[in-house]
């Protein structure tokens, strides 16, 4: 059974990307709480459009879907789930909102993850919710021809709640001595989740709230305001190759947790700046169909309404729908497709 130990990847020298992404995550966090102060009321509308968009992304990662009628009323209305996906759903839905309203008295222990694991089962009877894996688990490959590969060899499951508890002490004792940067020592740790790949299933999901988790006790708040999920969706062949990479040699302690480092600093970075576009759209006051009009122009290649919406958190789905169509009746938008395939490009 391998060492986690922390000291090593402390004693680590990191290159100038590595340098570069967390002084420009320090940097757009000092800019956001001050976006904050100025406009609290409509950034907050992005908080309910960040937890349908985390909750679809990170259970669509899984195959794991609905309609977007049902995701906005399991998540914004709280309705009572029709089927097992939906159970699935509402379930992520709960422990998210747990992370967002009490992330501070939440530890990072093994007992509160086995916690919020049952949590997320807790609309599917599942029985093993709640506790670590009963059956070895593997990470595959499926290939276009239907044959499957084994990528990886998790811990057996008498292995995995020493595993699961060692991490979690070596990832506070680093933190709490302040001994390791976060944004290094967050990726290791769910690097070494994802390894240990604790439970029968939803070791996924688990991953990415437990990233939000750890980023808002570290205060870094971005996922509250846009949703991390979405673009590990938007990308999830680069999330897994950097997995992948970073998985060589774990088993023996030789491991290179570089790659999925970068790649997820990568992408709190984006989140942040997407964050910083958004607020461009508040700050000034404009009319709805100047707002979307702005925000269409921010946008390269095809995007949809609901991109659109999500970037103008301060306008109804209605005036959304009513800008656009004037857009595309002036020339400024081509629209292409019907129904949920409609996607709209910019003319100029």
């Amino acid at each position: 059974m391998r060492e986690f130990n922390y000291r090593i990847i402390k004693e680590t020298r990191w290159d100038s990307e590595i340098l570069g992404l967390v002084a420009a995550i320090y940097k757009e966090a000092g800019k956001q709480e001050l976006y904050l102060k100025q406009r609290p009321e409509e950034l907050e509308k992005l908080v309910e459009i960040a937890k349908v968009q985390s909750t679809e992304a990170s259970n669509a990662i899984e195959g794991i879907v609905t309609t977007d009628t049902r995701i906005r009323q399991l998540v914004e209305e709280k309705t009572t789930p029709k089927n097992r996906s939906e159970q699935e759903i509402a379930g992520y839905r709960d422990v998210l909102s747990i992370i967002h309203d009490s992330f501070d008295v939440i530890p990072i222990t093994q007992n509160y993850i086995l916690q919020l694991h049952k949590i997320l089962y807790a609309y599917t009877g599942n029985p093993i919710a709640g506790h670590t894996k009963n059956v070895q688990n593997y990470i595959r490959a499926s290939y276009p021809d239907g044959h499957t590969e084994i990528l990886f060899t998790p811990p057996a499951p008498y292995e995995t709640p020493a595993a699961l508890d060692r991490i979690c002490e070596e990832y506070n004792l680093v933190i709490g001595n302040m001994e390791l940067e976060p944004l290094i020592a967050i990726p290791v740790f769910i690097h070494d989740f994802l390894c240990i790949h604790p439970f029968n299933d939803g070791n996924g999901r688990m991953s990415r709230l437990l990233t939000t988790l750890l980023l808002y006790r570290s205060g870094f708040y971005v996922s509250k305001y846009i949703s991390l999920e979405s673009k590990i969706a938007k990308n999830k062949d680069l999330y897994y190759d950097a997995l992948g990479a970073s998985q060589t040699g774990w088993h023996e302690g030789k491991d290179d947790p570089l790659p999925f480092i970068k790649y997820l600093l990568g992408t709190i970075l984006a989140a942040y700046r997407d964050f910083e576009d958004r607020f461009a759209l508040v700050e000034t006051k404009r009319s709805a169909l100047d707002t979307v009009r702005l925000a269409a122009q921010n946008r390269i290649g095809s995007f949809t309404k609901q991109d659109i919406r999500g970037l103008c958190p301060s306008l109804s789905l209605s005036s959304v729908e009513g800008a656009l169509r004037k857009l595309v009746e002036s020339g400024e938008l081509r629209r292409e497709g019907s129904g949920k395939n409609t996607h709209y490009f910019r003319s100029v």
